[in-house]
């Protein structure tokens, strides 16, 4: 199989999870993309469900597929939240932000009941850290932020090469929300939570990619079918 037919694979187990009436987060990649328009082939068969969009991408995909939408304004909380991502580890910490729309999927997750992460199983380490960390920063005061993110990594025990990414014009890409991105290579991070805590306490950083304890479920499509791990 292709991978793009086994991240097909991984969004069609999702849905097996979505029931009747549910509200559900929308997530943002080439995955969860399968899942939404997986997702609209049941809406036009009479499910009734609503989607909260993680980026404009997505909200336009969704339209696109004729699932009705609204907003974290005018509900409270999801049922569920279906979602990629660029690693996942052992005990279900995900890198997340590859896409650059780690901060509205991060709102979105965190108000779910629960999250599925679908993924081809490529995306399974042992270790989280492979995939560079994407850090969503304000650009003003970047040095400063990025010092203070260099103590942050040296007092996890990381370290590595910081990159403003880069948009298809040659400028800095801009998130949804008008912000930019350092992606930080940094191989290894031993201690994910630790270092999410440290990250989380710097005031230019907006948001980073480390999904610490927010997902429930991962479903990897591989050679062998699904495999579906279920965070302790």
């Amino acid at each position: 199989m292709t991978m793009d037919e086994l991240k097909r694979q991984a969004a069609a187990r999702a849905i097996e999870h979505v029931r009747d009436g549910m509200k559900l987060g929308l997530g943002t990649g080439s995955t969860a993309r399968h899942f939404v328009e997986l997702l609209g082939e049941r809406v036009r068969t009479g499910l009734n469900v609503t989607g909260v969009p993680t980026s404009e991408a997505t909200r336009a995909d969704a339209q696109r597929c004729g699932i009705p939408l609204t907003t974290l304004d005018d509900i409270d909380r999801l049922d569920l939240t279906v979602d990629g991502a660029d690693e996942i580890d052992p005990v279900l910490n995900v890198i997340k932000g590859g896409g650059g729309a780690l901060l509205r999927e991060k709102i979105v997750a965190a108000a779910s009941d629960r999250m599925i992460v679908i993924a081809d199983d490529s995306k399974w380490v042992e270790t989280l850290g492979r995939f560079p960390l994407p850090v969503e920063v304000i650009p003003f005061g970047l040095s400063a932020t990025r010092r203070a993110m260099e103590r942050a990594f040296a007092k996890t025990g990381v370290s590595g090469q910081m990159v403003v990414r880069k948009g298809g014009d040659g400028h800095a890409f801009v998130t949804d929300g008008g912000h930019w991105i350092v992606d930080a290579h940094l191989r290894q991070i031993p201690d994910a939570p630790r270092l999410a805590g440290f990250l989380n306490s710097i005031p230019g950083v907006v948001e980073h990619g480390l999904f610490i304890g927010l997902a429930s479920i991962a479903m990897l499509a591989g050679s062998q079918g699904i495999r579906v791990v279920e965070r302790s």
